[in-house]
């Protein structure tokens, strides 16, 4: 079931989302060679209950098995829901930070991938690309147009640099849970698919690897990793669907006035 948001719940989504965009912004100004990715978790998760706000992925899953942290931390071959522990991040590396919160019920969920120091000048490439291919998603994330259009800007966007677009993971919609309906995938065919109306909140979020779109699951139950060992960029907002233009609730703002990493910059913010 598709949830459409009033403009007042919009507004406690955009609080939950700008919480999320300033906890990693947090989290950028720890990230250099050396630093263990633990210790990022704890920054994060310090701040978000600073805030008046719950990690959303501590205990995400239940059972037998529930994600273990804060912060999903994803090095270079790994795409997704990598746990934080005591690895030592190391100058080249690529590194995906994913955060949720839940503030006043509601929850906010995007990500961003850092560069550690100076990297390869092919993995600085991939992450542009997923930023630009995250940006060109948004654009057609607008009423009257289909979940398809979506998906297919970000296909073409990356697949014409030659990179695999993960098929297996997707994106979502947001609200009161952290995965609603409609699924949103990085792929697919103009004019297909779930029709966008103005109030549907949803998480856009390519994942983009420098070879194959296939990925595997390691044996800690939640560490998702490209199967050829190629590194993978995640970049993430949470969107309202509006008539003309999307609107976002979230923002990198916060990030690049730490960084200062102009390569990686767009008009966008």
């Amino acid at each position: 079931m598709i949830f459409l948001k009033s403009e007042s719940e919009i507004e406690k989504m955009r609080e939950a989302a700008q919480l999320v965009s300033r906890t990693l912004a947090e989290v950028a100004r720890r990230i250099e060679p050396g630093v263990e990715t633990g210790l990022l978790d704890r920054v994060a998760e310090e701040f978000i209950k600073k805030n008046s706000a719950v990690p959303a992925f501590k205990g995400y899953g239940g059972g037998i098995n529930p994600f273990p942290a804060t912060l999903c931390i994803s090095v270079n071959e790994e795409v997704v829901h990598g746990i934080p522990g005591k690895r030592k991040l190391v100058e080249g590396d690529i590194v995906s930070v994913d955060c949720g919160v839940v503030k006043n019920e509601y929850f906010g969920d995007h990500a961003y991938t850092f560069m550690v120091g100076d990297c390869d000048p092919e993995d600085v490439k991939l992450l542009k690309t997923t930023l630009e291919s995250l940006y060109k998603g948004i654009d057609k994330a607008v009423h009257g147009k289909k979940i398809g259009d979506v998906g297919s800007a970000i296909q073409k966007h990356c697949e014409k640099q030659g990179y695999g677009v993960v098929r297996d993971l997707v994106g979502h919609g947001i609200g009161k849970n952290m995965h609603e309906d409609p699924s949103v995938p990085n792929f697919g065919k103009p004019g297909r698919g779930e029709r966008l109306r103005s109030g549907m909140t949803l998480a856009i979020e390519p994942m983009i690897t420098r070879g194959t779109w296939k990925v595997k699951t390691l044996e800690d139950g939640w560490t998702i990793v490209t199967a050829d060992g190629s590194k993978a960029a995640h970049f993430e907002h949470d969107i309202v669907v509006r008539e003309g233009e999307a609107e976002i609730l979230s923002t990198f703002d916060y990030i690049t006035e730490i960084t200062k990493n102009e390569i990686l910059e767009t008009h966008y913010g």
